[in-house]
């Protein structure tokens, strides 16, 4: 189990949950075992459903018998916090903040913090013999070199891919929101003052970090965020489909669809400017270096239509979306930019809720819009 995938796999249904007293339980359920998992190790990304070991044991990291890969992501901590939040805020109940629940945020602040004030990853290193590089960390598992600056190191993507620079700025502006959720949560239900404010003053002191470290002037777009910096001057103009990403910010709560810097970024992110911005005869989007170049992601398709205000481009998305699923009647993980018969996981859950998530946004905001693509 992911700590991100288990939280996206079930966010849409929380809109119900008040009404579906099984459901509500579920949902309680899967934040419950998401606080257990934090407490088993919060460096790890992926769990086994008891300790029963894994393929990557042979890792060289702490690897215990509870977890199925130990790759440190800041989006693994962001998305139970942003889960348990939307859930309290659904249905009222403050009843699973309980002292196995907080000991798992405490650590999430703890750990968060760690990674923001070390110099290499400070205890965390993670190594793996791969004929991939993008599954492994350089300079004996710690990663590239960074400058103390404020902002939050991350190993890998939430693609599960290295970072090349250690500040990954869309996790570190989900981060932000996060820390501000758990202030929230902290002030109102838990009567938590002191800690509320200690997250509240993280995300506070992240947020000048981005400020200052992450936007930059782009030689076409004007100022945009970078996806990633090293806090010694040097940025990475690109993104990946894989959310958190820098398309996704909205939706995550990071920012305004109008902002300025966003809407530059968006427009960048969109076009061939992006390396991982794929275009051919089945479409267009987004992919990443995961499964290589050419491959186009439903999962960043979806999140253009979840992100944008404009009604002919929500159109064009669905409209790939349905060309695209080669017959399944499902969203694969990617496809070829020239041929969709041509695609990589068969299920893929995540892209598969997102997508359902989509058309209930569409149906709410937009019916007539779906009925003329149905």
């Amino acid at each position: 189990m992911w700590l991100r995938d288990s939280t996206a796999q079930v966010w849409p249904y929380l809109q119900f949950a008040r009404e579906d007293k099984k459901l509500k339980t579920l949902l309680a359920g899967v934040i419950n075992r998401q606080a257990r998992c934090i407490l088993i190790d919060p460096y790890a990304n992926a769990f086994n459903y008891a300790a029963t070991g894994s393929q990557w044991e042979k890792d060289r990291t702490l690897m215990k018998p509870e977890l199925h890969e130990r790759k440190w992501e800041i989006d693994s901590l962001c998305y139970p916090v942003r889960l348990a939040h939307g859930y309290w805020k659904a249905t009222d109940d403050a009843s699973l903040f309980d002292r196995q629940w907080q000991e798992a945020m405490s650590l999430v602040v703890k750990v968060l913090r760690e990674q923001q004030q070390s110099q290499n990853l400070g205890s965390y290193s993670f190594q793996r013999e791969t004929k991939n590089p993008t599954d492994s960390l350089p300079l004996s598992g710690k990663g590239n070199p960074s400058r103390l600056c404020g902002l939050i190191h991350s190993g890998f993507r939430p693609s599960d891919d290295a970072c090349i620079y250690p500040f990954l700025i869309p996790s570190n502006l989900f981060a932000i929101v996060a820390l501000k959720h758990l202030a929230e949560i902290c002030s109102s239900a838990l009567d938590n003052q002191s800690f509320a404010n200690e997250c509240r003053a993280f995300a506070q002191e992240v947020s000048q970090a981005v400020n200052a470290h992450a936007r930059a002037q782009h030689l076409k777009y004007g100022e945009i965020y970078a996806y990633e910096t090293d806090g010694f001057g040097n940025r990475l103009f690109m993104d990946d489909a894989n959310v958190p990403s820098l398309l996704s910010l909205p939706y995550l709560g990071c920012c305004n669809a109008q902002d300025q810097a966003y809407r530059n970024t968006r427009a960048f992110v969109l076009s061939e400017d992006n390396p991982y911005f794929f275009r051919g005869t089945a479409g267009e989007g987004i992919g990443g270096p995961h499964v290589g170049l050419g491959m186009i992601w439903p999962l960043g398709i979806i999140m253009r239509a979840l992100t944008s205000v404009d009604e002919r481009e929500i159109a064009l998305c669905l409209r790939m979306l349905k060309a695209t699923h080669a017959g399944t009647g499902f969203m694969h993980e990617s496809f070829s930019k020239d041929n969709p018969q041509r695609f990589t996981r068969s299920w893929f859950a995540w892209a598969n809720t997102l997508f359902g998530e989509l058309i209930l946004k569409v149906g709410a905001e937009h019916p007539s819009l779906l009925k003329e693509l149905i």
